[in-house]
């Protein structure tokens, strides 16, 4: 017969290890969707829709970049990307590496990476570099909220 003392402490190790095992999942799920959102951003942009590419960004007027200025806000971005990517020559082909998605909580998470621009030489030429995001999770997805952006020097 099972002693109660030992059903009581298998009862308890199950109650405080599931937890755990559901936060392992969720964080699974949770970086499969941010790094969905990686392989939307590509596909939108490499189409040349700047208003869908930017729905990865939380539209607020306190997310925060960081780049060769530090400027904020969702409008803001929006604009300074169609005044940098005024057509599609200009936009060209966005690819992303090397990507790593780590949790920092519940609703926080950061991702690093490299992206590549290819362009023709009329398009401003092959550009490249690394960026550092922050995520939140919103009802709407997760969403970039801060984007620390470092082109790399032309050769």
């Amino acid at each position: 017969m099972i002693s109660h003392r030992f059903t009581t402490a298998v009862f308890t190790l199950v109650l405080c290890c599931a937890p755990v095992a559901l936060c392992g999942q969720m964080a699974a799920a949770d970086e499969a969707a941010i790094r969905a959102s990686f392989d939307q951003q590509a596909e939108t942009w490499n189409r040349g829709d700047l208003t869908q590419f930017a729905t990865a960004y939380k539209n607020s007027p306190d997310i925060l970049f960081v780049g060769s200025k530090i400027s904020r806000g969702y409008a803001g971005m929006l604009e300074r990307y169609r005044t940098a990517f005024p057509t599609r020559e200009a936009m060209g082909t966005l690819t992303f590496s090397e990507v790593e998605v780590q949790p920092l909580d519940e609703r926080f998470a950061t991702a690093t990476g490299k992206f590549h621009l290819a362009r023709t030489a009329a398009g401003g030429g092959d550009a490249s570099g690394s960026y550092m995001l922050v995520y939140e999770k919103t009802p709407q997805g997760w969403k970039i909220v801060r984007d620390v952006t470092i082109s790399a020097p032309k050769p």
